[in-house]
């Protein structure tokens, strides 16, 4: 009989420990990024320097900067906007101010600042299914694009673009068309030509 009280009472506490760990977040495995979740522009910065760069030049890399006070104040006038009002915690501007808002991304500007601004991870997908070893990385240069598109990898189109340029944003004219292929031009990066053939 005492063998099963001993038995009963190690198996709650192990019970007991799992359920502490879990409660608090703590992992008894080590923690890897998952498919749909963000990664951060600079974890793609490592393999794609010359499209960060690019792409830091962009308004798109800048958009957050717009939520705030004063930032472009005669636009907004124009838009009928209030110039003065905080827009950084307004989830309906967040959404595509941000990356990933709503969606495991963005939480605020405090604890998630790498995913303000619409990133790579915006148009291409949540990195942690495609940014791995045997996938997209320095130790496997010849993936296959097909594979890292298996894997979550987007490859934007004009479908991608119009979750945010829509008339739902207060700066698109109503029934105006959406120019794809021209604010391609005008506000992702540069598209260099790869080193290798994936």
């Amino acid at each position: 009989m005492k063998i099963v009280e001993r038995s009963s009472v190690g198996s709650v506490m192990v019970l007991s420990i799992l359920l502490v760990c879990f409660a608090f977040g703590f992992s008894l495995v080590p923690r890897v990024a998952a498919q749909g979740e963000y990664v951060g522009v600079k974890k793609c910065r490592v393999c794609h320097m010359p499209q960060a760069n690019a792409w830091e030049k962009t308004k798109m890399s800048k958009v957050f900067e717009l939520l705030k006070p004063g930032v472009a104040a005669e636009v907004k006038k124009a838009h009928k906007i209030d110039p003065e009002k905080d827009y950084t915690k307004d989830s309906s501007c967040l959404q595509c101010h941000t990356t990933g808002y709503g969606k495991g991304g963005f939480k605020d500007i405090e604890s998630t600042p790498d995913l303000a601004g619409v990133t790579c991870e915006a148009c291409h997908g949540p990195g942690g299914g495609y940014l791995k070893d045997d996938l997209m990385s320095l130790k496997n240069k010849e993936f296959k694009r097909a594979d890292v598109q298996a894997a979550g990898l987007v490859i934007p189109d004009a479908k991608t673009c119009a979750n945010c340029h829509n008339e739902k944003s207060p700066f698109v004219e109503k029934g105006a068309p959406f120019d794809f292929e021209k604010r391609k031009a005008q506000g992702t990066h540069e598209h260099f030509a790869l080193k290798y053939k994936h």
